[in-house]
């Protein structure tokens, strides 16, 4: 992509909002929701309603009703392997949208293996990374370098390597980081 003389490229990163969720499990995320910010059950069905409408607004299609949570070391190892063969965007799409559109599992095996498949991973390939401990350095790193650059939460954007901006933000945050990314470059 390219604007204003820019060139980005975009890289997906690892950040695991609980890592201590245990594997191959999953809650329905309003529960975890109601927990973690002390709402009742009500109340994060309403947070939920929310964020499809700003999904909505922004042209996105969401269904949270039914979605749950859980760990997602293993999506993520199946990213760094995407990116070794070039197709780490789209496993990335097909993941999102499996989860807030259809309500797919990101959280066993079988389905993150057909997931990665249908977004052009080899299926067999996919099922021997989960089946070892393949990209687990991999996303510990990514997440230890997204806290230092001050990651509490996602969406986390991490541009060229040292900065760091958080929650969804308007193009022109993005346009004024890229300009100083470049004004840096620029002054040597």
């Amino acid at each position: 992509m390219a604007e204003a003389g820019v060139d980005v490229d975009v890289v997906h990163h690892s950040f695991q909002l609980d890592p201590s969720f245990p594997r191959g499990t999953s809650r329905p995320t309003r529960e975890v929701l109601a927990e973690k910010y002390g709402r009742t059950l009500e109340e994060a069905d309403a947070m939920e309603a929310q964020m499809e409408q700003r999904a909505a607004a922004d042209g996105l299609e969401y269904h949270l009703d039914g979605v749950h949570m859980g760990n997602t070391v293993d999506g993520h190892r199946l990213v760094h392997l995407a990116a070794e063969h070039g197709i780490a965007d789209a496993v990335v799409d097909r993941f999102y949208a499996a989860h807030f559109t259809e309500r797919r599992s990101l959280f066993d095996h079988d389905s993150l293996v057909s997931l990665a498949a249908e977004a052009g991973l080899d299926a067999s390939e996919a099922r021997a990374v989960l089946e070892s401990d393949a990209y687990e350095a991999e996303v510990a790193a990514d997440g230890e370098q997204a806290r230092a650059l001050g990651a509490s939460g996602v969406p986390f954007f991490v541009i060229d390597r040292r900065y760091g901006v958080a929650g969804a933000q308007s193009p022109e945050v993005f346009a004024q980081v890229l300009k100083r990314v470049s004004d840096d470059a620029a002054a040597g």
